[in-house]
Parts: structure tokens; sequence; C-alpha cells
């Protein structure tokens, strides 16, 4: 049995779990909108439950990295797995809007391709504190590197309720029921991971408990940023993207998995060339200029006709936006005390939740009054002003392995 205390062993079984939930995750978000349909509801009423779940995830994510400095990380990890497990439970049983809505907004349900749950701040704190930081950025790209794939090949795994449903003859609403069964029981494995990592972390922090202390100006000026990114992001989520094109082109679920699955893969490769990026150009440089034409992309697409040009937009997209996850991740890491960084992964993660909790309601509304696609177009708008915000404000506020490598832009 290996070491649960030896530093690899740790990022081993981070990065297990994180493909757990991350093949989770990749067929819910586009089972999600179908499984709500299926039940009668309304675009509207799908946008509410995205926007549920991200409120939900935001609050507790919030509430989790103040307070994670009470508890072990890996007793916030397994107490987030089992409320995993019950919010898959939870959609296997009721189909009723209300309850519904409750569970998703006390679960972990996302709707979003990337993770924008209680579980990031905390992996990313415990990951930060065995590594030593000239390998941070490239462990946060392998993080997000294992989660993108894996979410990938969860795309690909929505198919399977029109396959149990044509060859098993169960009825179509059973069958997405199942797959909600099932993201129960890859939570429990999720939890059974965690319970091999050391009950404290291999390199404890030293410094004052209580959250943020001496970082919390930074902090706080980054969530302030982050969260008009991800308002941005909340109209384009990966539930609604793919009820867009359901509506627009009249897309069937196994070929919108099978795209989800190809941008999957492109944003996954991107996370080892911006680790590259980063160590030639620098963390903020590298955060801004591959968003920005991402961005731009998010613009064009409601004017595009066919499905074609869509899908060249969304897979540039995909090879670019992302590309600011591991690095945002690590500069955040870097630009902190070690005892602060579970509390700053938190309150600079929340608003990928929180203020994008917004967003899919109005994107929900917007896709029931015109199949236009205004959504991207508040998206992009959104994500641009973040990027000039960005760089105008932290443009200086370099991480102490790049000021000691090259002088300041």
């Amino acid at each position: 049995m290996s070491d649960t205390r030896d530093p690899a062993s740790v990022v081993r079984r981070l990065l297990v779990a994180k493909a757990l939930r991350g093949f989770a995750d990749g067929f819910v978000s586009l089972l999600l909108p179908v499984y709500l349909l299926q039940l009668g509801f309304s675009s509207l009423q799908v946008g509410l439950v995205a926007t549920g779940t991200l409120l939900g995830s935001g609050v507790l994510t919030l509430v989790v990295g103040l307070q994670s400095w009470r508890f072990h990380l890996r007793t916030w990890l397994l107490a987030s797995a089992a409320l995993m497990a019950a919010t898959g439970i939870g959609f296997t049983v009721v189909t009723q809007f209300w309850p519904l809505l409750l569970i998703a907004v006390v679960g972990t349900l996302n709707p979003s391709a990337g993770d924008v749950s209680v579980f990031l701040p905390l992996e990313q704190a415990l990951l930060s504190q065995v590594v030593e930081n000239r390998r941070r950025t490239a462990q946060m790209a392998r993080y997000s590197l294992v989660g993108t794939l894996s979410g990938a090949v969860g795309s690909l795994a929505a198919a399977l309720p029109t396959l149990a449903a044509s060859r098993a003859g169960i009825s179509g609403t059973a069958a997405l029921q199942g797959m909600f069964a099932l993201y129960a029981l890859l939570a429990v494995a999720a939890g059974a991971v965690y319970r091999g990592l050391p009950a404290a972390p291999v390199a404890t922090a030293s410094g004052p408990k209580g959250g943020l202390q001496t970082a919390r100006k930074r902090v706080y000026l980054l969530a302030a940023l982050f969260s008009l990114d991800a308002f941005g992001g909340g109209f384009v989520v990966q539930s609604l993207v793919a009820l867009w094109l359901y509506q627009r082109f009249d897309l069937a679920v196994a070929t919108a998995g099978a795209i989800f699955f190809w941008t999957g893969v492109l944003t996954a490769v991107s996370y080892l060339v911006a680790a590259r990026i980063a160590d030639r150009f620098g963390l903020l440089n590298t955060m801004v200029f591959t968003h920005l034409p991402s961005s731009v992309c998010l613009l064009l697409i409601p004017f595009m006709d066919t499905l074609g040009p869509v899908l060249v937009l969304l897979f540039i997209r995909s090879a670019l936006s992302q590309m600011d996850v591991p690095t945002r991740s690590s500069y955040v890491m870097a630009i902190v005390p070690p005892a602060e960084r579970a509390a700053a992964a938190s309150v600079t993660s929340v608003p990928r939740s929180l203020a994008a909790a917004a967003s899919p309601m109005l994107a929900g509304y917007l896709l029931g009054v015109s199949p236009f696609g205004w959504a991207f177009i508040a998206g992009g708008v959104a994500k641009i002003a973040y990027d000039l915000l960005l760089l105008g404000t932290f443009r200086k506020v370099r991480p102490p392995e790049e000021a000691t490598a090259r002088p300041p832009a």
C-alpha cells in the first residue's frame, strides 16, 4: 500500500478523484436540460435550475473555504462527496420542479463544462501544499487536464440513455434517472479515494489561522474581477449551449455529446500549452492574451447561420478560453501566504458559481424569446471587459518566482 503522506500519493489521489467527478459532470451538464425538458419544464425553468446549482455552490464554497482551517481538508472533501451522492439520489427520485430546484441549490450538480464546485478550492489548496513552487503551474495544468479529459469522456456517456431506451425498452425518463444514480455512485467512489488522503496536509502551512489575513484586499479585488468573468461565463454554461444547439439546429443528444467531447479534448490540450506559455511570458499575460480572442469567438457565434461555422468557433474558443484556468489557480496560490491559500482559493472560486448564478436564468429567458443567441453576445462583452480590467489592475503584481526570473514588463 502506498504511503498516503507521500506528496506523490496525495497528488495521484486528487487526480483520480478529479477524474471521477469530471466524468460525472461531463454527462450531467448535457443531460440536465434534456431531463428537465422531458419532465415538462420550460427553458426558463431549466435556466432557473442551472442558476440554483451555481448559486448554491457559490454560497457553500465560500462558507467552506473561509472555515476550512477549522477541520482537516480530508474531512471537508469527504463531506462534499457525501453531499454529491445525496444530490444524485435526489435527482433520481424527485420529479417536481420546486423540490428539484431546492436540491439543485443545496447540492453539487454542475451545469458548466468547468469545475465550479465546493471540491475545487479544497483540492487546489491541498495540491499547492504538497508540490514545490516551481512545479505548481505544471501540476495545476495537469489537474485541470485530468478533469477536462474525463469531462470530455463523460460528454460521450450522455448518449447512454438513448441507447438504453432503444435497446433495453425502458422509458427515456427512467434511462435519464439512471444516469443521476450513476452520478451518486461516482460520488461514493470519489469519497473512497479521499479516505486515503492523510488526515492533515503533508506540509502544514504555518501562519495565522482564521482565513484571510494579510492578503485580504488583494484577494477580494481578484474575486470582484473573477465575478465579472463568471457572470459572462454563466450565459454560456455547457447545459445552455447544448440547449441552444438543440433548438437552433435540432441537434441530437448523441451528436451534442460528440461535439462537447472534442471541445473538451481541445481544452485539455490547452492546459499543457498554457503551462509552457506561462513559463515564458508570465501567468497574468497568459491569462489575458489567450482569453481575449476566445471571447471574440463568443460574439461571432450568433451570426453564423449554419452549424459548421458555429462548431469552428466553438472549437477555437475551447482551445483558448480555458488556458487561464491553471494559470489563474497558480497565480492566486503564488501571491498569497501559504496559510491563507484555502481561503483565497475559495473566495476567488466562489464568483465562478455565485456571480454566475443570475446569468443562466437570463440566458434561459433569452433562449425562450429568441433563437438568435443573445446570450453569446452578453457573455462575450462581459468577458472582454474582465480581461482588460484584470490586465490594467494586476499588471505589476507578479509571483515571487517570476519577479526573480525576469524584469517586470
